[in-house]
């Protein structure tokens, strides 16, 4: 692993020389980000990439494209898949572009004047939050 993260930066300074305009700030966090998650699948199955051990407890899929939005840009990441779904890297959030887009609704819809009543029925349509989640919730409001 080591060797592959000192590969990975060396080609990194290569690039970095050939082409002065090179971010390379972003593409050493994309760098430091990959290896990351390398160390967390590895010791999240047991076993370093085609190593057969008694103890692994899981197997690769190989990888998934994900963009992750960052303060240097936004960084095309390869994320190690597990065949079962159970990895999913720490450094990174799970649908927070939904997540985001949605609290961009609710305060749009604040602003314009909707009514909670409506918000609370789009909510309930978009199956965003259980149904007897929300209506407990509509409940304390009201009464």
């Amino acid at each position: 692993m080591a060797d592959a993260v000192r590969m990975a930066l060396v080609e990194l300074l290569r690039k970095a020389e050939a082409d002065p305009g090179l971010d390379v700030l972003r593409e050493g966090v994309q760098v430091l980000a990959e290896a990351l998650m390398e160390l967390e699948v590895t010791q999240h199955i047991g076993a370093a990439r085609h190593e057969r051990r008694p103890a692994r407890t899981g197997q690769r899929n190989g990888y998934r494209e994900r963009s992750w939005d960052t303060r240097v840009g936004t960084i095309d990441l390869r994320v190690p898949r597990v065949p079962d779904g159970s990895y999913f890297p720490s450094l990174l959030e799970p649908r927070t572009r939904a997540e985001r887009a949605l609290v961009a609704v609710v305060q749009e819809a604040y602003i314009e004047g909707v009514s909670t009543r409506r918000v609370d029925d789009l909510v309930k349509s978009l199956s965003l939050v259980p149904r007897p989640l929300a209506d407990r919730g509509r409940g304390h409001v009201t009464e």
